[in-house]
């Protein structure tokens, strides 16, 4: 086969992924008496995680963190994705340090949660934060945690009319808008359109009258990184034949990529590594894209360029 294969050049892992992996490394690599804990996985693909757990990283879940004894001393490390305030009471309960590697995009949005909530609640309002993300994510479970329990998680569309139907979002407002910030911007902005129109009409006001109100803010809390690669990614699945996207299966961001890759090339497959690579997907001068998500290596990506290139 005379296949040509290129590699997108803007995936791979974002910066605060690539934070991450770098103070887990280094503690790794100077620390070797000492534990290193990871509260979730640091990057959603098992090949570098593999790497990390045999350096000697040991990854747990909220239920094995919880049941944690006698690690006075010991360290948490705590990813990109972020945590809610009660993993750092927990953290200090426990003696462990804690090396801290929450995204600074995260960070920022936390605060903003958290300041849209006494905004909505000052002066006797009862106001409603609406965020845009997907139910059990670690980022989103930190975001609602910044609060007490009343933001609304909506996943898609047909969620946002559920709660609208039956009365979860009520339409008097006010309400606050705010992104996940690894979604896709053109799923979130379908989202604040439906919202804005059907609170619009609510109030008998047309929609551009209605934005003078103030009763509904939309906040832009998608990481520019993230939306960026929305529109370089549309352009490099319709500028090749075959789209080979490659990310952990439990990617979150790993899904919303490959979809739109999808949607504009159906001859996108889906891979974690290059065992799921097949013959038959490529055809004789085969103009091949390889990508993948924020928490897809560098390395990986070529490994499988060269696994397609070796193709007989």
């Amino acid at each position: 086969m005379s296949i040509n294969v290129e590699i997108d050049k803007q995936s791979g892992f974002c910066g605060g992924v690539i934070r991450a992996i770098n103070k887990a490394e280094t503690f790794l690599n100077h620390d070797v008496n000492r534990k290193l804990y990871s509260l979730g996985a640091i990057v959603h693909n098992e090949a570098e995680m593999q790497i990390l757990k045999e350096k000697g990283l040991v990854t747990i879940d909220r239920d094995e963190f919880a049941g944690l004894n006698n690690v006075e001393g010991e360290n948490l490390l705590i990813r990109a994705h972020g945590e809610p305030p009660e993993t750092y009471a927990r953290a200090r309960e426990l003696g462990v340090n804690i090396i801290d590697c929450t995204c600074p995009v995260v960070l920022q949005l936390q605060k903003h949660i958290r300041d849209a909530y006494e905004r909505l609640h000052s002066d006797g309002k009862k106001g409603r934060i609406v965020l845009f993300g997907k139910v059990g994510h670690a980022e989103v479970i930190g975001l609602v945690k910044q609060v007490p329990d009343d933001t609304l998680i909506v996943e898609n569309q047909q969620m946002l009319n559920g709660y609208l139907d039956e009365g979860k979002i009520l339409l008097d407002g006010p309400i606050e808008v705010f992104s996940q910030t690894t979604k896709s911007p053109a799923e979130y902005s379908d989202i604040c359109a439906t919202l804005e129109k059907k609170m619009a009409k609510h109030h008998k006001l047309s929609v551009e009258e209605f934005k003078g109100t103030g009763l509904l803010q939309i906040h832009n809390t998608i990481c520019a990184q993230v939306a960026s690669r929305h529109a370089e990614l549309s352009d490099f699945a319709m500028d090749h034949d075959v789209i080979i996207f490659v990310s952990g299966k439990d990617s979150s961001n790993g899904r919303v990529l490959c979809d739109l890759c999808k949607s504009l090339n159906i001859r996108t497959y889906h891979i974690g590594s290059v065992e799921e690579i097949r013959k038959e997907w490529f055809r004789d001068d085969d103009r091949v894209g390889i990508c993948g998500a924020t928490s897809t290596p560098k390395w990986l990506l070529e490994d499988v360029a060269t696994s397609i290139l070796n193709i007989k």
